[in-house]
């Protein structure tokens, strides 16, 4: 059985920051700014041990730069963690976000089962609530380790991590409990996303996603239908049956209907469709060898809408969203889907196949379609389609595309709402019609130039009638290499910020 992994709780507490009995206190340090009145106080408890690291320069204060030091039981904490914000005309939310990973990073890297963050500058005008809301999805973040099938560790860590934010001010505290509620419930589900897209291709298969999905739904009171197989093929789902088919663990298509009591603020439903290639070797076209462990990640997407769901389900926001994961295995088999076969898709299009490894398109199309037969007018697609959006962007921002520029101004608004960047790549006509078939509808693959732009005006063909957009997330399926500075490798989970801040931002 594989063992339960770190549970965290976040909490507020107005409290004496002295006697405070943790494993860890945690304070931001500016490097440009006057100490607050509490750090004087602990620089004095700790007979001027702070005032000397600045003095002698080992801690500076630049942001992402961290020092514990030892109390020697002159406050009750056992150790005091330092972490720079840098300087302060170039704060933001993001380097605030970040440093309260590293917090919780650097604590559980230290075995800690206990944190105290003390929130000792208190600008005016700060919005507490939010505030909140960004440490503990942030600590949620730094504290996630994946380490399930781990059987022996030395110095084995904690099953659990208690971390309380501490403000000297009760109206403060109030507000930050508020957000804290809040940032827990999406911390929660974008670390679980995580653990789905950690989980080997031996363990999360499409039938297991199901099952996850189901539990996920009922503890939720989410309505959830699984189409297997021979369903799929009863309604001609070519796209999605054909990636499936030489694998032994056959594909899925799950829907997930979340409708709010009382009235929502959408009379259509929000379609959520995410890919969920639960492993992908390339099929026929195999992939290379090297690296391609990684590819059971290729579900990522699908972990993304999924636990959005679960989160808008908490949260009880009012509107209508449907979740669509389109889950299948991709392999090399007898069986398998070969290049220069046509489909035929759910919608009726055909399609060339030139590339057994551009089979992520192949899925979605089916589920694009089937959110257009279920009345949504807005929907929304998130998948790890392209190694040429990792080398347009990098690993640090997702690719956008949309026949809608009112709903990209939206899911902008929320990727900087919720610190997972986006950026908006074109969907044009020539692009589509590299696309266009000589022997089919549509071909699968196009030339190797601008292959993201490419892959999004496919998926654009199967969505004409709505609003759309694509977010192609295959560079942020783990982390970039400055990220590691705050959190572990393998999964960070994308995708579930963004889609709660904006079904969010639509009902506010």
């Amino acid at each position: 059985m594989p063992k339960q992994l770190i549970k965290i709780d976040v909490k507020v507490a107005k409290a004496d920051i002295m006697k405070l009995k943790v494993d860890c206190l945690a304070l931001g340090v500016y490097s440009d700014a006057k100490n607050s009145e509490i750090l004087d106080s602990l620089d004095k408890k700790l007979d001027g041990a702070i005032s000397r690291l600045k003095k002698i320069g080992d801690f500076k204060a630049a942001a992402g730069s961290s020092i514990f030091l030892y109390t020697h039981g002159k406050i009750a904490a056992e150790r005091v963690l330092l972490v720079g914000f840098g300087e302060i005309k170039k704060a933001c939310s993001e380097i605030f976000r970040q440093a309260n990973s590293k917090i919780a990073f650097e604590a559980v890297n230290l075995k800690a089962k206990s944190l105290a963050i003390c929130l000792h500058y208190n600008e005016p005008g700060a919005d507490f609530e939010r505030i909140g809301k960004t440490v503990a999805e942030a600590v949620h973040f730094g504290g996630y380790r994946y380490d399930e099938f781990v059987t022996q560790q030395e110095n084995g860590r904690s099953n659990t991590f208690s971390v309380t934010l501490v403000n000297d001010n009760q109206k403060n505290v109030a507000k930050l409990s508020k957000g804290i509620k809040v940032g827990q419930i999406i911390g929660k589900a974008q670390n679980f996303a995580r653990t789905l897209c950690n989980r080997p291709a031996n363990i999360l298969y499409p039938q297991e996603f199901a099952n996850q999905a189901k539990k996920i739904a009922a503890a939720n009171k989410i309505s959830c239908t699984v189409f297997d197989e021979k369903q799929l093929a009863r309604k001609k789902m070519g796209g999605l049956l054909n990636v499936g088919r030489g694998a032994t663990n056959k594909p899925r298509m799950i829907i997930l209907k979340y409708t709010p009591k009382g009235r929502a603020k959408n009379k259509e439903p929000i379609a959520l469709v995410g890919k969920a290639i639960t492993f992908d070797s390339g099929g026929i076209s195999l992939k290379p060898a090297t690296d391609m462990h990684e590819m059971k990640m290729d579900m990522t997407g699908g972990a993304a809408v999924l636990m959005t769901m679960e989160v808008i389900a908490k949260l009880k926001l009012p509107v209508n969203v449907i979740g669509i994961i389109c889950a299948a295995e991709n392999r090399p088999d007898g069986a398998s889907y070969l290049p220069g076969d046509i489909l035929t898709t759910f919608s009726g299009k055909t399609v060339e196949v030139l590339n057994t490894d551009a089979e992520g398109r192949l899925v979605l199309c089916d589920g694009l379609e089937q959110a257009k037969r279920l009345n949504c007018k807005t929907v929304i697609d998130v998948a790890t389609l392209t190694g040429a959006c990792v080398v347009a962007l990098g690993k640090h921002k997702a690719g956008l595309f949309s026949n809608n520029e009112k709903l990209a101004e939206k899911l902008e608004k929320a990727a900087k709402d919720s610190s997972e960047p986006v950026w908006q790549l074109p969907y044009e006509q020539e692009y589509i019609d590299e696309i266009k078939g000589k022997i089919a509808d549509l071909k699968n693959q196009a030339t190797r130039w601008g292959a993201a732009c490419n892959g999004a005006a496919f998926l654009g063909e199967f969505v004409k009638e709505v609003s759309w957009a694509h977010l192609d997330i295959a560079g942020k399926t783990d982390p970039a290499e400055s990220m590691l500075k705050y959190t572990t490798a393998g999964s960070i989970g994308f995708g579930v910020r963004l889609l709660t801040s904006f079904l969010t931002n639509e009902v506010i």
